[in-house]
């Protein structure tokens, strides 16, 4: 590749959009991610998980499905978890590259093609919010959350749960995650990097919530994450890699 070319295109790309409750994100997003797949991949489809949303997030999804075949939607009865809805949406995944992120508008997928420079040596590309934009409260219960991961497992990424993640799917269609909840992130980064995985972290521009509502800083979602933590680290145990 000389100096000025530009990277070569992803074969294809499969980006997993989780959903709970964003009918006000949900068009956008799906919008967004036809574009920024067009962009970066010879091939794409855009997975819609709804999580049980109890709004019309599944209506709009289904209606976008009937006009773009590459639209497809998995659905959730009732509220499984974001864990478990990435899951869902790895099952799903037909292309040999994976991007798990968010519907809530929250980062700019276009970003994808500043990953493509490292896809043919890299395995797993995690983002790295900068600057992280949301709430105080947020920020500081993510930093927590962040050391505690650290000092269990060691990894060597600084945001864990930024949901702008590139993977190769051969990597973990057939990886037993386990989590159903926000621990998703930090198990599949653990269990990639347990196999082998060559990861590069990227910052990647970060906006503020405008429409829908966080719960990641819930009850419910945090007893869940620290139940999941402790599970975790008993069956993976403690993973030291060399930052």
């Amino acid at each position: 590749m000389t100096q000025n070319s530009a990277p070569p295109l992803l074969p294809g790309v499969s980006i997993v959009l989780p959903c709970h409750d964003e009918e006000e994100n949900v068009a956008e997003a799906i919008d967004t991610a036809l574009f920024a797949a067009r962009r970066s991949a010879l091939e794409h489809e855009v997975i819609v998980v709804d999580d049980g949303s109890t709004d019309l997030t599944r209506q709009i999804a289904l209606a976008f499905k009937q006009q773009d075949p590459s639209v497809r939607v998995v659905v959730h009865e009732s509220n499984l978890g974001y864990g478990a809805a990435l899951r869902s949406g790895i099952a799903a995944a037909s292309e040999p590259w994976i991007l798990l992120t968010d519907a809530d508008q929250q980062f700019d997928l276009t970003q994808l093609e500043d990953f493509l420079p490292f896809a043919p040596d890299h395995d797993l590309i995690v983002g790295r919010r900068m600057p992280r934009m949301d709430p105080l409260g947020r920020r500081m219960a993510a930093a927590a959350w962040n050391r505690l991961v650290d000092m269990v497992f060691a990894l060597p990424v600084r945001d864990v749960d930024c949901a702008f993640k590139l993977v190769r799917a051969d990597l973990v269609k057939d990886m037993p995650l386990v989590s159903s909840g926000a621990m998703i992130s930090t198990e599949l980064v653990v269990r990639c990097l347990e196999q082998g995985a060559r990861l590069e972290e990227l910052g990647v521009r970060h906006r503020p919530r405008h429409a829908g509502h966080q719960s990641g800083t819930s009850p419910r979602v945090v007893a869940r994450a620290f139940r999941e933590l402790v599970s975790a680290r008993r069956e993976l145990g403690s993973l030291r890699h060399a930052h």
